[in-house]
């Protein structure tokens, strides 16, 4: 299985303008959903989340907002934060810099924040550095693998499970393609963790020593 946790080479960049997780004690998890919003998976996950009064961010491609504004809308009325996940949901290894940077300003058309996440995790020195002077880079400490064909929705929820701390940035996905795996794990995630007292919150609530 590949591994849930973050690249070790990610851990190198910055914290100033790359975060991992955030640092302390304090019994909270940062839940983050990429891909959507679409019709057919965002709403469920927000009555998933309603159900335990856990915020979250949520790391939007512009393309999508263009089509589902009130999806977008939705999300922010209950309270989570959203984040720039690129216009068409590019990958950085594959786009020119020139193409990668206009794209995720693109997005910034459709929704002002300084949080952007690049689709798969995946960006060039470049790129980085371009973007860097507006942007916090927001990458993960637990990925869920919901995303993933060969992942089951019991492995999906062993993932999180296993390896989510204090301070844990974890990733699912308002994805089609992600649905049926959410579904599954998030709600026995967000179960097993209020049980031991954890909270759920958005990255805007994160410690100011987060400089988020």
């Amino acid at each position: 299985m590949i591994s849930a946790r973050t690249p070790l080479f990610f851990r190198w960049l910055s914290p100033e303008y790359l975060l991992c997780d955030i640092p302390g004690d304090a019994k909270v998890i940062y839940l983050t959903f990429d891909d959507g919003p679409i019709p057919e998976a965002t709403p469920e996950i927000l009555g998933i989340l309603r159900n335990f009064s856990a915020t979250a961010t949520f790391f939007m491609v512009g393309d999508n907002i263009r089509k589902h504004p009130d999806l977008c809308e939705m999300v922010r009325t209950d309270g989570h934060a959203i984040g720039n996940h690129t216009f068409h949901h590019l990958n950085g290894w594959h786009t020119s810099p020139g193409a990668y940077i206009e794209d995720v300003y693109r997005c910034r058309e459709y929704v002002s924040t300084n949080l952007f996440r690049p689709p798969y995790g995946r960006f060039t020195p470049s790129q980085y550095f371009l973007l860097r002077k507006d942007f916090r880079f927001i990458l993960w400490s637990v990925l869920s693998y919901d995303f993933h064909r060969n992942t089951t929705p019991e492995q999906c929820l062993k993932n999180v499970l296993d390896h989510t701390c204090c301070g844990s940035i974890v990733v699912f996905h308002d994805s089609l393609k992600a649905l049926e795996k959410a579904r599954h794990a998030l709600p026995r995630f967000l179960e097993h963790f209020s049980r031991l007292g954890y909270t759920f919150d958005s990255l805007h609530k994160a410690p100011s020593s987060a400089k988020l």
